[in-house]
């Protein structure tokens, strides 16, 4: 069990291999991209290599349904891209959420909207920025990996 809180670049990195991994142990070929590939973490197959997909991962730390997202998530969509987001989970087996490309976008750009006409703490207007938010307290993408459709 690790004690300290790692990096975001340890984090993001672990979330990638334990993707591929888990990919791996479910009978799909799965190939972890270079550091330069913009958007795209995680290449998949089926094990004949007739259907593939993309995958992008994110990762948090603790066992939150919530992790950070670009703005470009608003944006960024295709019929065979999706998202892991990753829990690390310490003291217990990690766990995945399977998402859409489409879903996520629709939601970051629906949550960010909402924030912002949602008055702050102190009853200020917040500010916009280019930081999103992912969601999934309902746990509807738990494991979805069936979403992938290979």
């Amino acid at each position: 069990m690790v004690k300290e809180k790692l990096s975001s670049i340890l984090s993001g990195v672990a979330g990638e291999y334990l993707c591929a991994g888990e990919l791996s142990r479910r009978g799909y070929i799965a190939s972890i991209t270079l550091r330069n590939s913009r958007g795209v973490d995680v290449l998949v197959t089926n094990e004949d290599a007739t259907k593939s997909a993309a995958i992008q991962v994110k990762t948090n730390q603790g066992n939150s349904k919530e992790w950070m997202l670009g703005i470009k998530s608003e944006d960024y969509h295709a019929d065979n891209l999706f998202y892991v987001f990753v829990n690390l989970n310490y003291g217990e087996a990690p766990s995945y959420y399977v998402v859409p490309s489409k879903k996520v976008a629709e939601f970051s750009k629906k949550f960010h909207k909402e924030w912002l006409a949602t008055p702050g703490r102190k009853g200020q207007k917040h500010k916009d920025n280019p930081m999103r938010k992912f969601r999934d307290e309902e746990k509807q993408y738990l494991d979805r990996w069936d979403l992938l459709g290979l």
